[in-house]
């Protein structure tokens, strides 16, 4: 399943440029896909990895 940048805003409570943003300055930020040209999505499985990753660096 892919999301698009709407669909991650939206999760995570933020706006579309945020999502952009933590691309350029978060390095463990996933990476979307090219699906074609204009088409870009994000992992589903990506994102909750991320996630994941973000939950056990607070602990």
């Amino acid at each position: 399943m892919f999301l698009t940048d709407k669909q991650i805003a939206s999760r995570y409570d933020v706006s579309r440029p945020t999502v952009w943003r933590w691309l350029k300055v978060d390095p463990s930020f996933p990476h979307p896909v090219r699906l074609s040209p204009g088409c870009v999505r994000w992992r589903l499985t990506d994102i909750e990895k991320w996630e994941a990753e973000k939950a056990g660096a607070a602990a």
